[in-house]
């Protein structure tokens, strides 16, 4: 498939920020700190409205993206806008509270928390209801997008601490931590998952599998057109190995180490945090490109493709 950068921004960003709402709540009801929600809220809805607009780039008519809240009953997409919109409301009430009030609204924040985890399992079934695309369909989509999430919110979360000198609490960090190799080992068995033998064949695809073996004979037309271009799209198998790796150690390595400093009292580092967390959204740029780059949809088959 295709990657689409907008796209990947709003799955990426939007995932962030959702997954930063939770992290601030749970800190909101372990160790309040308005210095930290402050900082924090401002931030988690910057990136959820910057990727939720970046969405509309992708559609051909964005002016129209209204009408893709109307089919809630059958669509994870409407389902996905609908609950991105009723996020909205609690975080208000949170925003409200911190800047006017100047105090927690902890049952709003705990909406808030709940509501962005809602909105990231939409978006992550969206992808995983495609059954055309094999790779997407299995319920490891969906943990993926929600550990992802977790895991963003959490890196951007542990810097914001170290910026304004509050201490992690143990729980957020082991929590945190767990996130983590949950996404590690998911992402895994995802791969697995993409390179095991696929039953989808051009035999299949054409019902003419009985008579023996079946192969393309011509392609449909000479010309490129908007299905090779968008579904035919294909990264090498080497750089995508490469590229795999890359994206598991901008991961892994430096959100594993602010965690580790953390937990040995080492809280002063504001620099190093930011660092680590802006190597931490290249990573999740990179694993979310794969995500689109490495999927293969059923339609190549009819275009030269051995398996989907």
């Amino acid at each position: 498939m295709k990657p689409a950068f907008s796209v990947i921004c709003f799955t990426v960003l939007s995932g962030t920020g959702y997954g930063l709402v939770v992290w601030l709540a749970l800190n909101a009801l372990l160790q309040p700190d308005l210095a930290l929600a402050r900082l924090g809220y401002p931030l988690a809805f910057v990136m959820i409205s910057a990727g939720l607009l970046s969405s509309t780039l992708h559609l051909k008519s964005p002016a129209r993206a209204r009408f893709a809240l109307s089919q809630w009953r059958t669509s994870w997409l409407s389902r996905e806008g609908i609950a991105a919109l009723a996020t909205y409301l609690p975080l208000l009430v949170v925003f409200w509270g911190l800047f006017i009030e100047g105090r927690h609204w902890h049952v709003a924040a705990v909406l808030a928390a709940v509501g962005s985890m809602l909105t990231v399992f939409c978006t992550g079934m969206i992808y995983q209801t495609i059954r055309a695309v094999r790779a997407w369909a299995t319920p490891m989509t969906s943990v993926v997008y929600l550990l992802a999430a977790l895991t963003g919110g959490g890196a951007f979360c542990v810097a914001l601490q170290t910026i304004v000198g509050t201490p992690v609490p143990m729980p957020v960090s082991l929590v945190i931590a767990l996130a983590l190799v949950g996404l590690m080992a998911t992402k895994h068995l995802w791969w697995r998952n993409l390179a095991a033998p696929s039953a989808s064949t051009v035999a299949t695809a054409t019902g003419l599998g009985q008579p023996g073996d079946v192969s393309l004979f011509e392609r449909p037309h000479v010309t490129e057109n908007w299905l090779t271009e968008e579904m035919g799209f294909r990264v090498a198998r080497n750089h995508a190995a490469r590229l795999r790796r890359i994206s598991q150690g901008l991961l892994a390595v430096p959100l594993a180490a602010l965690l580790v400093s953390l937990i040995l009292g080492v809280t002063d580092v504001p620099i190093p945090a930011a660092l680590a967390t802006g190597l931490f959204l290249l990573g999740a740029f990179l694993e979310r490109w794969l995500f689109f780059a490495e999927a293969r949809h059923t339609v190549g088959l009819y275009y030269g493709a051995n398996h989907a």
